[in-house]
C-alpha cells in the first residue's frame, strides 16, 4: 500500500502534488493545516483493491478513525504511516461512507454556525446515517434536518410558551380570588365578632333560609350604631322594598293580557291558570276569559283544565303546535284575559326550547310560576331556563306548604323577579293573593320550630368562608 503526505504553501499545489504522483485517481484521505502551510494524506485508487474483502469497519471502529483524521498527527516516516493504514484495515467502500459522514457532520456545523448568528434554533450534530451503505444525498439530508427542526421549534416553542403563560394567568388569578375571599371573610367575622347584633341578625337570616350571598350582602350596609332592637325591623325593611310587586299597579286579573303559565313538572301550573281564570269571570264575567292547553303529554291534562271551564262556562281548546295556537289566539282576540296553561317540563329537558319557541308570539306574556317548597338551587335553576326577555313575572305557589319562605324570596330578590300572585292552597279561586312584600318577609321571618338543617353557632365561619358564586343582586338601602 502506497500512502504518501504532501505539504505545500496551498490546497491548490499540495492536491497537484498528489496528482502528478499518483494521477488522476488519487484518493485523498486527509489534509490539515500546518506552520508552513498545506499538508495532504494520498494515496492511488488502486493501491486499497486487496482490502476490498476486508469487512466493515464497526461504529466503534468508525470512531476511532474519526478521532484519528481528525486529529493532528505528528510528522512521521512513510513506514509509521503505512502501518498505521495496515493497521486500520479500511476497505474502499467503508472509507467512503466515513468520508461521506464527515462532509455531512460538517455540512451541519457550517449551518449551525450561520443559524445561531440570526437566533435560529440549532440543529443536531450527530449525523443522520451511521452504518456504511444506508446514506442520503448529503445536501438533501442537510437541508431536510435543518428546515424540520427549525419550523417545530418555531412553532411549538410560541405554543407552548402561551399556554404556559395562560395557565400561570389562570392559576394566580383564581390565586387573587381566594386571596381576597378569605381576606373579606376574616374581615367580616372580626366585625361579626365585635358587633354581636350584626352576628345574630346573620344567623337569624341563615336560619331562615336566606343564602350567605345575600345575608352577607345585606348587613354589610347595616350601620354600625344599629342597636338589637333596630336590626331587625331594619332588614326587614330592607328584604321588604327589594322585593318587586304589582302593589303599585292593578292586580292581574284586572289588568288582563295573555299570559303563558310556565315552569317545571308539578309546580301548580293548572290550578293557578283555573283561580286567574275565575277571578276574571267573577270580575268581568265568564266571556271575558279564554283557555287554551298544551298539555297534550300527560293523562287526563286537558280534562282537569276542561272540568275547571265547565265550572265556570268557559270552553277549553288544545293547541297542538304553533299554528293551533295562533289560529286560536286570533279567535280569542276580544277576551279580556287569555290564559295558556302548558306541559311541566324540567329545566334540563330538551322539548324545553320546543315549547318556549311556541310561545314566542307577539302580545303572549310568560308567567313563571314558582314552587316555594323547592330548595334555592332548584328555583335558580329554574328561573334560568325559562327566563324570558325584559322583566320576568312570576307567580309564587304552595306558600302554605313551604316550611320556610327564605330561599324562595332569596331567589325573588336576587333576580329581580316581578311578583304577580301567591298561591295558598287548592281551593279555586279562593287561595290566590295578591303578592304583598310585607306578608311574605313576616312570614319569611317568623321563629320556626327547631330543625336538623338549621346552623349553630359555630357553623358560621363555614358558611361565610365559601368562595361566592352568584353575586348576591342589588339591594337598596
Amino acid at each position: 500500500m502506497n500512502i504518501q503526505r504532501f505539504q505545500a504553501s496551498t490546497s491548490r499545489e499540495a492536491l497537484a502534488k498528489a496528482r502528478l504522483t499518483f494521477g488522476d485517481k488519487t484518493l485523498i484521505l486527509s489534509n490539515r493545516q500546518t506552520d508552513t502551510g498545506v499538508e495532504v494524506l494520498a494515496a492511488a485508487e488502486g493501491s486499497f483493491s486487496e482490502l476490498d474483502v476486508a469487512p466493515s469497519v464497526t461504529p466503534k471502529s468508525t470512531k476511532n478513525v474519526q478521532r484519528r483524521a481528525t486529529s493532528t498527527p505528528t510528522p512521521t516516516s512513510q513506514t509509521q504511516v503505512e502501518e498505521d493504514a495496515d493497521q486500520l484495515a479500511m476497505s474502499t467502500l467503508s472509507f467512503q461512507d466515513y468520508v461521506r459522514e464527515r462532509m455531512i457532520k460538517r455540512r451541519h456545523e457550517g449551518l449551525n454556525v450561520s443559524t445561531s448568528g440570526s437566533g435560529s434554533a440549532r440543529t443536531n450534530d450527530t449525523p443522520s446515517h451511521t452504518m456504511p451503505g444506508h446514506f442520503t444525498d448529503p445536501a438533501d439530508g442537510a437541508s431536510t434536518l435543518q428546515t424540520t427542526s427549525t419550523s417545530d421549534k418555531n412553532t411549538s416553542a410560541p405554543h407552548n410558551q402561551n399556554r404556559a403563560s395562560v395557565g400561570i394567568a389562570d392559576e394566580l388569578n383564581g390565586l387573587k380570588a381566594l386571596i381576597e375571599d378569605r381576606f373579606n371573610t376574616l374581615t367580616w367575622l372580626g366585625q361579626s365578632s365585635q358587633n354581636p347584633t350584626q352576628s345574630a341578625m346573620m344567623f337569624k337570616l341563615i336560619q331562615a333560609g336566606f343564602s350567605p350571598n345575600l345575608a352577607r350582602a345585606l348587613l354589610e350596609k347595616m350601620p354600625q350604631d344599629t342597636s338589637a332592637v333596630a336590626a331587625m325591623p331594619w332588614a326587614t325593611d330592607v328584604l321588604e322594598r327589594n322585593i318587586r310587586t304589582d302593589s303599585q299597579t292593578m292586580p292581574i286579573q284586572e289588568e288582563g293580557g295573555i299570559y303563558a303559565l310556565v315552569g317545571a313538572t308539578g309546580v301548580g301550573k293548572t290550578s293557578t291558570t283555573a283561580k286567574l281564570a275565575n277571578l276574571c269571570a267573577r270580575q268581568h264575567g265568564p266571556a271575558s276569559v279564554g283557555l287554551i292547553t298544551m298539555d297534550s303529554y300527560r293523562m287526563g291534562a286537558h280534562e282537569q283544565l276542561r272540568n275547571y271551564g265547565r265550572m265556570l262556562g268557559v270552553v277549553a281548546h288544545l293547541a297542538h303546535d304553533r299554528t293551533a295556537l295562533q289560529d286560536l289566539l286570533g279567535l280569542l282576540a276580544n277576551k279580556k284575559m287569555v290564559l295558556i296553561d302548558t306541559v311541566g317540563i324540567s329545566p334540563r329537558d330538551p322539548r324545553k326550547k320546543d315549547m318556549l319557541d311556541v310561545l314566542d308570539l307577539p302580545r303572549v306574556n310568560r308567567l313563571l310560576v314558582l314552587n316555594a317548597v323547592s330548595h334555592g338551587d332548584t328555583l335558580d335553576d329554574a328561573i334560568t331556563a325559562f327566563r324570558s326577555r325584559g322583566v320576568q313575572q312570576a307567580i309564587l305557589s304552595k306558600t302554605d306548604e313551604a316550611i320556610k319562605l327564605g330561599p324562595a324570596l332569596d331567589a325573588v330578590i336576587r333576580h329581580q323577579l316581578n311578583l304577580r300572585g301567591v298561591t295558598t292552597g287548592q281551593r279555586v279561586p279562593d287561595d290566590f293573593e295578591h303578592a304583598s312584600a310585607s306578608k311574605l318577609i313576616k312570614l319569611a321571618m317568623r321563629t320556626p320550630s327547631k330543625s336538623a338543617f338549621d346552623p349553630q353557632a359555630s357553623d358560621m365561619g363555614f358558611f361565610f368562608s365559601q368562595t361566592r358564586v352568584q353575586p348576591a343582586g342589588i339591594l337598596h338601602v
